[in-house]
């Protein structure tokens, strides 16, 4: 037997605080009848109160608790083996993390805000393999394809503009760090998502997104960032933060780059959404696009699925608490 919700163990205390409230009371009522009057004559006055039921019903109410908790923990045994098929995208998102996606133009800033799209996206898969790039001036491969949606956010929660420590924006290089991340096979049901504000400074990005779609790879690109742009703002080692500079001593300014990400999401057949503030661009992506695009059988499998037996303890609470009612305190 097993249980499909354990949590709800916990419960069992407040059974053990009712029964011990139940025998706090009953020995404080026994005592203070006892102030009141002498045992012969108490036997009297109270010779048609049955206390043996009154202990009998307390019983019944805690019985009625602990059943129901254990329908609760939805009691398992019993099973039967399924064949279950999962089909899927194979999804990779490159995520820029150049010191650009610093810049607080979409709140709190473009990175973060970055993260906690891809998180609600994460929840929306359903079968789908996703994978995670960090990019900046050269890629790297933070989490390979998987089903394992935990592992990935656990990745995807220690990305940094310290991630990579080589400068720049190289969205070549994340693209080319897809096409060797991807395995070999039928050239469809691959997915790249590149997040970045389009800022290229090395590389030929259109080159490479000609050579993704020779190998059957989609790529949707999100914008993130405005057009008008904003300062980036780093910190030092003692968390003081000043606004990034050129070599001459600039103040660096960042915008957003449309150009390059629309030629790349064009050349692939994919699209290019420019992110808001309140409005992603991950979740309309996955509605319109990437949930009707034809998906492959990824394995097949089989699966136990146990009986629920929950039905028991429930009907044996409400006998119970259909019971209870009758339990006269008064000897007949």
């Amino acid at each position: 037997m097993k249980f499909a919700r354990p949590e709800y163990m916990y419960a069992f205390w407040a059974v053990l605080v009712l029964g011990l409230f139940f025998m706090w009371t009953h020995r404080r009522k026994m005592r203070d009848m006892l102030k009141f009057a002498e045992p012969r004559l108490l036997a009297e006055l109270a010779s048609k109160v049955n206390f043996g039921r009154q202990v009998t019903r307390h019983v019944v109410i805690l019985a009625v608790l602990v059943f129901s908790i254990i329908a609760l923990l939805r009691p398992q045994w019993g099973f039967q083996w399924h064949e279950v098929k999962r089909k899927g995208l194979d999804i990779l998102i490159a995520i820029d993390v150049s010191k650009s996606m610093l810049a607080t133009d979409v709140k709190p800033n473009r990175l973060e805000r970055s993260k906690l799209a891809v998180k609600d996206l994460i929840k929306k898969l359903k079968g789908d393999r996703v994978g995670l790039i960090a990019f900046s001036g050269t890629s790297f491969l933070q989490c390979p394809l998987t089903v394992d949606y935990g592992g990935f956010l656990l990745a995807l929660n220690d990305l940094s503009v310290n991630t990579i420590p080589r400068g720049g924006t190289s969205i070549s290089s994340a693209i080319g760090k897809a096409m060797q991340s991807y395995e070999g096979g039928q050239k469809k049901y691959k997915v790249l998502i590149i997040i970045t504000d389009g800022e290229d400074h090395e590389g030929e990005p259109l080159n490479l997104a000609r050579q993704a779609k020779d190998l059957g790879i989609k790529i949707f690109c999100i914008g993130i960032g405005t057009t008008e742009g904003d300062l980036i703002q780093v910190a030092d080692e003692k968390g003081k933060k000043s606004f990034l500079k050129d070599e001459e001593g600039n103040v660096i300014k960042s915008r957003l780059n449309e150009k390059t990400l629309q030629e790349i999401a064009v050349t692939t057949g994919g699209t290019y959404v420019r992110s808001s503030g309140a409005q992603f661009g991950l979740e309309l992506l996955y509605e319109e696009k990437l949930s009707k695009m034809e998906k492959r059988e990824i394995k097949a499998q089989m699966n136990k699925f146990y009986y629920e037996r929950f039905q028991i303890p429930l009907s044996i609470a409400l006998l119970l608490l259909i019971i209870e009612p009758f339990i006269s305190d008064n000897k007949k």
